[in-house]
């Protein structure tokens, strides 16, 4: 049994519906999903922001074999997540896995925290992205709101999101290649070097005690947030050429690759300061306000004051490619779940670009509502908007990824597809413990996570199962009252 994507089409002239809600099949291959996927990684935003923080807050120089551990573990739960892909072809990705398996409510409640993770976590980047632009501009001596341009930059999202989606990869493509650029030209040139003043030293950083040494689980819990929107892979399937190949190439590919240049860079940052030195140079670039100094400073100190510059403007592109990324992302799930009539038709529209031009509006008010407050508030829209909302994004998403491998094995044990236990039992069960553990460290760890107080985090983490019983209450309501129009009506 295979379910694929509700039919989508114009209806004829003089019909009530005369609205096209079609995505445009076949225009995205492997390297567009996986320029997707890698732009909302943002790749240098990962490494500037997270490398200091899992350095001096969790296991020092083993922070490198942190991403190293979570990539296993993220490889292990792609596993079941392809399989479901090949057996549910639809661009709602987790909302539809789950809902094959556990029915209409449950894969409700997992869209709407699927919405919740990628809308917070993209406000989030609005935040960062309007402060870095901010200051960015004021180096040049423009002064600029960091709300100003976080708004301006909206509108200019929602107009790319309503254009064809192979402009919106080739966009990506660029901006994710200019940053990984310099980011390897910095892990090469230090690795041909020989290191810094310790040299080369792979136990120091990958080691089974290194990584278990000082906090592991706050490593553990950066490198999550790192990875985040690797499984946006299987979103785009409607729009993928041949979906079956594509999207398990895709995956693989994207979380290979992720695992192992965050483990490169960051184990090229230890190396650079030295692993008894590291713990040091990050806390003193936390300490000093600026802790974008613990990786620009290297690389202005390799290239020259140009490489500093030039990673400042990269860090700007590179939080608006993760914008964009999740713009499209949240996009398509509300198309699908408009598709499927868990949200009103009209969200189900595209343009004459075959892109979903009315959840493209609806994502941008979203993004604009989550913001406002923190500017109307005069709040940092990093030490808040940014942290808090990561944090959330990441906690909403551990569960979904839970409920996805929890899915598999329901689904696949109703279908009964015989000689794939690895792939439909074994692999998706041993994802789910070691994504259960995963979530116990991020909320062990929250309050450190968000950089806010424990109340903070306490309300932050109680919206993630208010989301998912809200989203599961509406779909009660709606399937309700398609009962009352359609008493034919299956659920």
């Amino acid at each position: 049994m295979s379910i694929s994507n509700p039919e989508s089409r114009t209806a004829e002239p003089g019909s009530r519906q005369e609205h096209s809600t079609a995505l445009r099949a076949g225009s995205i291959g492997v390297l567009g999903i996986l320029f997707f996927v890698l732009s909302a990684q943002a790749p240098l935003t990962g490494i500037v922001g997270a490398a200091p923080l899992a350095a001096a807050l969790g296991n020092g120089a083993g922070a490198p074999g942190a991403y190293l551990v979570v990539g296993i573990v993220i490889v292990i739960f792609a596993v079941g997540f392809v399989a479901m892909s090949r057996k549910v072809q639809t661009n709602g990705a987790f909302y539809a896995y789950v809902t094959a398996a556990f029915g209409r409510k449950v894969g409700a409640g997992a869209a709407w925290l699927a919405l919740l993770a990628y809308s917070t976590v993209q406000a989030a980047m609005y935040g960062l992205y309007g402060a870095a632009f901010s200051g960015l501009l004021a180096s040049a001596g423009l002064t600029v709101p960091w709300w100003l341009l976080a708004l301006v930059t909206m509108a200019g999202v929602q107009v790319l999101g309503s254009m064809n989606i192979e402009l919106g990869a080739r966009v990506l493509a660029v901006l994710v290649g200019l940053e990984v650029a310099i980011l390897l030209m910095f892990g090469f040139s230090v690795l041909f070097k020989g290191g810094g003043p310790e040299g080369l030293d792979l136990a120091a950083s990958f080691a089974p005690e290194a990584i278990a040494s000082g906090a592991p689980g706050v490593a553990i819990m950066f490198a999550v947030a790192s990875m985040f929107g690797f499984e946006s892979t299987a979103i785009y399937s409607a729009e993928a050429k041949d979906p079956h190949r594509t999207v398990a190439r895709a995956t693989y590919l994207s979380v290979g690759i992720i695992a192992v240049f965050f483990s490169f860079i960051t184990w090229m940052l230890v190396s650079f300061y030295g692993p008894s030195h590291v713990v040091g140079a990050a806390g003193a670039a936390l300490e000093s306000g600026d802790a974008t100094s613990f990786v620009i400073g290297p690389i202005v100190e390799m290239f020259g004051p140009w490489a500093g510059v030039t990673t400042g403007v990269l860090l700007v592109t590179s939080l608006l490619a993760g914008i964009i990324a999740f713009h499209n992302g949240i996009n398509r799930y509300l198309h699908s779940l408009a598709l499927r009539g868990s949200m009103p038709a009209v969200i189900a529209r595209t343009n004459k670009h075959r892109a979903p031009a009315t959840a493209a509006w609806i994502q941008t008010a979203v993004a604009a509502l989550l913001v406002a407050p923190f500017a109307l508030l005069g709040l940092d829209p990093v030490l808040t908007l940014f942290s808090w909302f990561s944090g959330l994004a990441v906690a909403a998403l551990l569960v979904l990824y839970m409920l996805s491998s929890l899915a598999v094995v329901g689904y696949f044990r109703r279908e009964r597809v015989p000689g794939q236990r690895w792939q439909t039992l074994i692999a998706p069960m041993l994802a789910s413990v070691l994504l259960a553990w995963v979530l116990y460290l991020v909320v062990s760890n929250f309050t450190s996570l968000i950089g806010g107080s424990a109340e903070t985090a306490v309300g932050l983490l109680v919206a993630v199962p208010v989301i998912f019983l809200a989203g599961v209450l509406v779909e009660i309501r709606v399937e309700k009252r398609a009962r009352i129009l359609d008493p034919d009506f299956a659920g």
